[in-house]
């Protein structure tokens, strides 16, 4: 059995959130897809992600969850002590 990977999940703030999608050179649509967020057409065409906004913004209440932001930052390259790998089964069938 596998020894579970515990890992510090902090709630970011939208502030927090903003700067680790920049850092990802990501919008908020590339941002919300990437994570499963809605995304809709905005009222002047284009596509736009009114959780993503939600979730960047200093007066809206909602944060994002910690092991959700966790994901985010592994997805994105940018998480401080872990990174992504495919298992050795994958890189072998390559």
């Amino acid at each position: 059995m596998l020894t579970p990977v515990f890992m510090e999940m902090t709630v970011p703030s939208g502030d927090m959130l903003k700067a680790a999608r920049l850092a990802a050179g990501l919008s908020q649509v590339e941002a919300a897809a990437l994570m499963g967020y809605p995304v809709q057409p905005g009222s002047r065409g284009g596509l736009q992600s009114r959780t993503w906004q939600a979730l960047e913004s200093s007066k809206d209440e909602r944060n994002m969850p910690g092991p959700v932001f966790a994901l985010f930052l592994l997805l994105t390259h940018q998480h401080a002590d872990w990174s992504l790998a495919p298992k050795a089964s994958q890189v072998a069938a390559t």
